[in-house]
């Protein structure tokens, strides 16, 4: 299998997380933004963007949480049970459409030189603002519990923590606020196998 991914994303980066925490090993393409790799890869990439997993037959598989239930198929990190599978998904669908959107657009907007010009004061301002909501909602449900799912971590925990675990460096959140995020943080930087960023 050959993965394209972007080594400064957090979509590319739960990708690469998942793949070493199963031990398994790709070729990797790194395409960085504005670097000659990505403008060369770009029309191998359905949707024009990292990551994309090619599968050995030549598939392509692009979309950061399909290739996780791609790759997590059959693994300890989808749960056998339909409901907390389906509860599994509903975190990864959440990720996407309300945590990703201000999280990760937050720290892209304070770590990429090309995006500096959309980063008016009023814009990360309001992004800070539902930012906190959007950690305080996982907050809440990880209060009582140690993982997003059941008792084991899964694709929701490896799907949510790509763009949590850096909030608050990348994009300054204030993650003293989050205590119940934070030992689960914790909790996931302690699985064997597991990757940094």
């Amino acid at each position: 299998m050959i993965l394209y991914s972007m080594p400064s994303s957090g979509n590319s980066y739960k990708v690469r997380l998942l793949l070493a925490l199963l031990g398994r090993t790709v070729e990797t393409v790194d395409v960085e933004y504005d670097t000659r790799a990505l403008s060369d890869a770009k029309s191998r990439l359905p949707f024009g963007k990292a990551p994309m997993l090619v599968l050995d037959d030549g598939t392509a598989l692009p979309e950061s949480n399909a290739i996780l239930c791609h790759l997590g198929e059959g693994t300890r990190f989808i749960p056998a049970d339909p409901t907390l599978r389906a509860q599994m998904l509903a975190w990864m669908f959440w990720e996407q459409n309300q945590h990703e959107g201000v999280i990760a657009v937050r720290a892209s907007l304070r770590t990429y030189p090309h995006r500096a010009a959309e980063a008016t004061p009023e814009r990360l301002a309001d992004l800070l603002t539902r930012g906190h909501a959007v950690l305080q909602v996982m907050e809440d449900h990880l209060a009582a519990r140690d993982w997003l799912v059941g008792d084991s971590p899964t694709l929701a925990d490896i799907c949510l923590y790509a763009y949590t675990h850096s909030a608050g460096e990348k994009g300054g959140f204030e993650m003293d606020r989050f205590p119940a995020i934070r030992r689960w943080l914790d909790r996931m930087a302690a699985l064997p196998g597991y990757a940094a960023l």
